[in-house]
């Protein structure tokens, strides 16, 4: 999290400072913090979450011992009576807006008619962000944006508008830097107080309707903080200005301009460090909640991929293997409907905060194929298989766009008052006995195998630790705590007689769950995590050899190409969304595309060219790299800004320093910066490369302080330092792409988990003029040939797959300097 003196000037000129001191927002000196874990926000100058959290205390899955009774919204319930209120956010396309258009608050979504409306008349701001499948985002909403009460009092003294997090990322960070600065913790909903030319004053997160644990309640606080604004306003005005000052100190990135690009000795740190606090019972890095960080297996998996009989190479992948198998295993994973959760409140992966994110789906199913590419068991691929089962069936667009989110919470029955977190996805013992008692084997129910398998329980198989306040009373979760083999054992069955049964279990389960109330999916459709799922779906396809993943990633890079590109400007949009009839639907006002869109789709980009070998989808992953560097890269001091200078309504541009839940953009787009100067490499392209080279180059210097002081907060971009110092594994093959001989050298370095991999076929039967970006290295021939080049020296040709399959095998990382003979000086 954010610290330094800056911090500290930030604490006392916000909620501390005299001349607001009879108002007291501190969110962290209770004894309970009641903060919802930070998904993906990555302030800088913070800690490395790897074994802490925004959080100060132990996450559990609710901190309220309110139930929550949800008002269904108008995108739910088509026979809803008409509702009483509606406001400005009527006619806005997100799913998160458009569950508060309702709200008795005179809701205005973020733009130039709300905030002049506050400069008119001179009043207060108040920004609630958050985001559609938000758990505590809902209790907000019920127990005070539906009160009527509380409505009447921020209407009447403030402008009250509403962000969807996910919609606009560059607002969101900027206020949870404030947020996280102030009060050392952050998370959803985010509540902060702007003057009316939008410099925050205070704030925090959730906040209760009334005063209580120890906390003023959020009516409190706005009575208190409207009183305060009418009597001094120009205290206010100055302390947002020193804030903001203090704000601008805090966003630059740590760096200094004499840093060289950091070595061997950074990266072994940041393996060092994963050991040591690598969780040995049920795997992941660190303790509860424990949430899937792909970024750290694709540093692991590169390390281990450098040289296959290191040592600390076969630890790094253990690490991998071990975790990927719990978490397969765990709650965490819907082992009825498939797909993942977001994160685990308990040790053992086993009790989710039950939502499903595209982005999370994406990153597992590259962590996944890497673990089948690592080991070629087959339980990894059926583990990716079931991802993309899951999101092709509930998370995708006919068209090809895939939706951002499916919610934690939903009704347990029709017309249920009130929704329940996990509802869809939880168990009663007596609930399944009937559905599955009735089919035997060898005189034993398939009730009893499966129990056994899923570690169900009469009275349910959730600790009080996990459930503190009893929600999920009775209710079971399922997870494998032991293993096919002890339970065939037990029952005396064969293999394929525990594979019969649970897959019978599963459809039968599948089936009765559909006839419950689904939870809410959030249809709105990102570029960046659009772009995850294509690389995902790309390298599934490569590593899986599966054609229709890569022909799933085509249609949705089309899909993109169509709804979220702009061609007379080449530039992309950030969302796109469902409307109400199911076609595609586009706000009045576009939202332009933040560096995140690019950065992760040109990586998809880059991986769909290798999994297809259309140079179609290089030239344009090039074309979009060209126009983020003109939008994003800031000339002064290196690296890129998470977005542009188009609107004048973000009060500050930040650059992101932390791979977190996703990677960040200066992360990715390091790899992909390299990876198009090796396509580029010697060719007749401008600069053959260096270009991109340097830049690549002057991102790692600028970060190079964080790399070494913090190395576990970068692992996606310290897996692009290795690339780096190590030169790309280049894979040249010459060849038409309908020779069968082609495409067997092809499925050798796909089927292989290679380091730093840049794969490049030139087919002579390519159009003219699509080829001019590879390496001019590759040579035609009459028979098909590859070139394995590392550390830009380039193997003899071999035309057959077992002379190619000896090359990759080769370690790709330098080989260790001689040491000198004794008496021999240099």
């Amino acid at each position: 999290m954010p610290n330094g003196r800056a911090v500290l000037l930030l604490r006392r000129l916000s909620t501390g400072d005299s001349k607001l001191k009879n108002l007291n927002l501190n969110q962290s000196t209770n004894k309970e913090p009641l903060f919802t874990i930070n998904r993906d926000f990555s302030p800088n100058k913070r800690l490395s979450t790897v074994g802490q959290n925004l959080c100060s205390v132990k996450l559990t899955r609710s901190y309220s011992d309110n139930i929550i009774k949800m008002s269904k919204s108008n995108i739910e319930s088509a026979t809803a009576e008409k509702p009483k209120y509606t406001n400005q956010l009527i006619t806005e396309k997100s799913p998160y807006l458009l569950q508060h258009a309702h709200n008795p608050v005179q809701w205005y979504p973020w733009g130039d008619e709300a905030i002049e409306k506050a400069k008119k008349e001179n009043k207060l701001i108040f920004l609630s962000v958050g985001y559609s499948t938000c758990h505590w985002c809902h209790v907000m909403e019920k127990e005070s944006f539906e009160n009527e009460d509380v409505a009447k009092v921020m209407n009447e003294h403030y402008v009250n508008i509403k962000v969807d997090r996910e919609e606009r990322p560059d607002i969101d960070r900027v206020y949870m830097l404030f947020v996280m600065a102030t009060t050392g913790s952050g998370g959803w909903p985010m509540s902060v107080f702007l003057t009316p030319d939008l410099k925050p004053v205070t704030g925090g997160t959730y906040f209760p309707p009334e005063d209580r644990w120890g906390r003023p309640g959020f009516k409190s606080i706005l009575l208190s903080l409207a009183k305060k604004w009418k009597e001094n306003k120009a205290q206010f005005v100055d302390a947002s200005h020193n804030i903001m000052e203090a704000l601008q100190k805090i966003s630059l990135v740590d760096s200094d301009s004499s840093q060289l690009v950091p070595g061997e000795a950074t990266w072994n740190k940041c393996v060092q460090r994963y050991i040591s606090i690598f969780e040995p019972h049920f795997g992941g890095f660190g303790l509860a909640p424990k949430f899937p960080q792909a970024s750290i297996f694709n540093f692991l998996f590169h390390f281990y991929a450098r040289d296959k009989s290191d040592p600390e190479g076969k630890k790094c992948l253990d690490m991998c293997l071990h975790t990927l198998t719990k978490i397969a295993k765990g709650g965490i994973h819907d082992h009825v409907s498939s797909g993942f959760a977001r994160y685990s409140v308990d040790n053992d992966w086993h009790v989710p905060h039950f939502e499903k994110m595209l982005y999370d789906q994406a990153q597992l199913i590259v962590a996944y194929t890497d673990a089948y590419l690592a080991t070629k068991e087959e339980f990894y691929a059926d583990v990716v298989r079931d991802i993309i089962k899951y999101v092709n069936r509930d998370l995708r667009h006919e068209t090809g766009g895939y939706y951002s989110a499916e919610d934690a919470d939903s009704y347990p029955y029709e017309g249920a008052p009130q929704k329940k977190e996990g509802a869809f996805c939880v168990w009663e013992y007596d609930e399944l006995k009937p559905l599955l008692d009735d089919k035997k084997i060898n005189e034993t129910s398939y009730f009893d195998i499966f129990c056994d398998y899923f570690s169900v329980e009469e009275d349910g198989n959730i600790s009080m630790e996990s459930d503190p306040h009893g929600e999920l009373k009775n209710k079971n979760v399922f997870i494998v705590y032991g293993s096919k083999e002890e339970t065939m054992s037990k029952f005396e069955i064969s293999s394929e007689q525990f594979d019969e049964v649970i897959t019978y279990c599963i459809n039968i389960l599948y089936e009765e769950r559909q006839k419950r109330p689904r939870p809410h999916l959030d249809t709105k459709m990102l570029c960046s995590w659009n772009g995850l799922i294509i690389a995902g779906l790309a390298q599934a396809g490569q590593g899986l050899a599966e054609k229709s993943y890569v022909d799933d990633a085509i249609k949705t890079a089309n899909f993109i190409k169509e709804h979220l590109y702009d061609p007379s400007n080449k530039t992309l949009l950030h969302s796109c969304y469902r409307g109400e009839d199911g076609s595609i639907a586009q706000t009045k006002e576009p939202i332009k595309g933040f560096l995140d869109d690019y950065a992760f789709l040109i990586k998809g980009l880059l991986d769909l060219y290798e999994a297809s070998l259309d140079l179609y989808w290089l030239n344009w992953a090039r074309e979009l790299q060209y126009k983020q560097n003109e939008l994003f890269w800031d000339d002064t001091n290196g690296g890129y800004f998470t977005c542009s200078t188009n609107d004048d309504t973000v009060v500050l541009r930040l650059k992101e320093d932390q791979d977190g839940a996703e990677p960040s953009g200066n992360s990715v787009s390091c790899h992909n910066l390299q990876r198009l100067a090796a396509y580029a490499d010697k060719s007749e392209a401008a600069e053959g490369g260096d270009v991109e080279r340097n830049m690549a180059k002057r991102l790692l210097t600028v970060f190079a302080k964080r790399l070494n002081e913090t190395p576990t907060a970068l692992p996606e971009m310290m897996s692009a330092l290795m690339f780096y110092n190590d030169s790309p594994t280049q894979v040249l093959i010459s060849g038409a792409c309908s020779d069968p001989r082609t495409l067997a050298l092809v499925r050798a370095v796909r089927s292989r988990l290679l380091a730093g991999r840049v794969l490049a076929v030139a087919d002579p039967d390519s159009p003219a003029g699509m080829s001019d970006i590879l390496l001019s290295r590759i040579k035609c021939s009459e028979v098909p040939t590859a070139y394995v080049c590392r550390r830009y020296a380039c193997s003899l040709p071999v035309t057959e797959v077992a002379q190619l399959e000896s090359l990759l095998d080769e370690p790709s990382k330098p080989a260790p300097a001689p040491t000198p003979a004794k008496g021999v000086h240099n």
